[in-house]
């Protein structure tokens, strides 16, 4: 079957729109590796870099990026009381930098889409306002982590309370074009690519899928098979690297831990991603523009 291009449904990669005041900035068309292929961008996430968000373009830019993922945060330079001067500002250094941001992490939320009552209804408002911001930056993708769970609240419950969440949600983000991508983290919700598949088509959105961290499940399992079974609902890419097992395992640099990243690498092609891989490798970690180096050389595989 001859899937679309992932390309064709992230359009904001070939040209993104800033906040109201004119800013416009038109990123260079991908570029054809020897194969044939669209070459796929090499970008790093705010949330391993500390400092403002000066120094995080101004750095990464330096270290080799071609993308950006910034931070929508309770605290700091971008939150939800940013009025359209700081938003400018921001859109201004990503301009400035030729960096263009391409995701925005909703770090903000203090609610809970797995609950219900108060406390969905909170993460709910939050994630909306997000989404206003995301827009507001021609920023066209955000990652979401939906919540956690507690005694008093069941699988079945979190479940359905996630999916009526995203449901109420996803006109919100069809209107303005944004799009919601939901990270499995180690919260015990959505263990397997087949629920998460599940997840999403329940959902019935073409604006909410997965955003894809093969590090976050190599403690678990085989992260290319998730590639291939959640197929094109994949909206974004994050890049770190796991060795070693659940209760024994640490974080490496990339290509130095367990990932087959050849085999992940074939299996984006194949579903038609080629659109960002975002480093999530903190500095501690590994220098970010040896990162850098390590995601060409990964893109190459």
């Amino acid at each position: 079957m001859v899937l679309i291009s992932w390309r064709l449904h992230h359009e904001m990669l070939g040209h993104f729109w800033m906040v109201p005041g004119g800013i416009e900035n038109t990123q260079e068309n991908h570029t054809i590796d020897e194969h044939g292929r669209v070459d796929m961008q090499v970008g790093i996430s705010q949330l391993v870099l500390k400092g403002s968000m000066g120094e995080f373009f101004t750095k990464s830019v330096n270290a080799g990026y071609e993308v950006a993922e910034i931070s929508l945060t309770r605290n700091g330079d971008l939150t939800l009381e940013s009025n359209d001067h700081q938003l400018e500002e921001i859109a201004h250094l990503a301009s400035d930098n030729s960096l263009p941001m391409v995701s925005m992490t909703l770090s903000h939320c203090t609610g809970n889409l797995l609950d219900s009552g108060q406390n969905q209804s909170t993460s709910i408002e939050q994630t909306r306002a997000g989404l206003e911001i995301a827009d507001k930056l021609g920023i066209r993708c955000t990652l979401h982590t939906l919540g956690g769970f507690n005694a008093d609240l069941y699988y079945d419950d979190a479940y359905n309370n996630a999916v009526a969440a995203l449901q109420e949600l996803a006109p919100t983000c069809e209107r303005l074009d944004v799009r919601i991508a939901v990270e499995f983290v180690w919260s015990g919700f959505l263990f397997s690519p087949m629920e998460m598949k599940r997840f999403l088509d329940d959902i019935g959105s073409t604006h909410v899928g997965f955003y894809f961290d093969p590090g976050n499940m190599a403690v678990f399992q085989h992260p290319h098979h998730w590639v291939r079974i959640v197929g094109d609902k994949i909206f974004m890419v994050h890049m770190k690297d796991w060795k070693g097992g659940a209760l024994n395992g640490t974080w490496t640099p990339l290509t130095e831990g367990d990932l087959d990243f050849a085999a992940i690498n074939r299996e984006l092609r194949a579903i038609g991603y080629d659109g960002p891989m975002i480093s999530e490798v903190p500095p501690d970690l590994a220098p970010i523009d040896q990162t850098a180096d390590a995601i060409r050389k990964i893109i190459t595989m």
